[in-house]
């Protein structure tokens, strides 16, 4: 299974040890899933690090990159979509580009609030939601 990461969820996992993003990134191997974000989402969060904390970088460097495959930006797709945050825009055609299974995000009000559950193919989950439907399946 293909999970896309938006930048939300990496910065999270980077930031704190407890919760559902840095679950996914720590053990989504061995649950055969495999992680991967966008050279966008990655500037986006190198930007933000700083942010995050005085061990965020660091954690980021150790743990969470070495973990995503890093896809390039796609600005390309032949699927229309009208999404009106332009700055998320790169995000959900990179997912759709790199046929995720899932997006993840933390940012429920552009993603989840504009464009719902589901994306063509993609689902639009939390981490939180993901885990949650995962354990629901018989799967965690």
């Amino acid at each position: 299974m293909k999970l896309f990461l938006d930048s939300s969820v990496i910065l999270s996992a980077s930031a704190s040890d407890k919760g559902a993003s840095r679950w996914i990134v720590e053990n989504g191997k061995e649950h055969g899933w495999t992680l991967q974000s966008a050279t966008y989402c990655q500037a986006e969060t190198l930007k933000n690090l700083s942010k995050m904390g005085p061990d965020a970088n660091a954690t980021f460097n150790a743990i969470v990159n070495p973990r995503i495959e890093w896809i390039p930006d796609t600005w390309v797709s032949e699927y229309p979509l009208l999404f009106p945050k332009a700055k998320d825009r790169p995000v959900v055609l990179a997912a759709l580009a790199s046929k995720a299974d899932n997006l993840l995000t933390l940012d429920r009000q552009d993603f989840l609030g504009l464009l719902g559950h589901l994306v063509y193919s993609v689902s639009i989950r939390t981490p939180g939601d993901f885990l949650m439907e995962m354990r629901g399946n018989g799967i965690l």
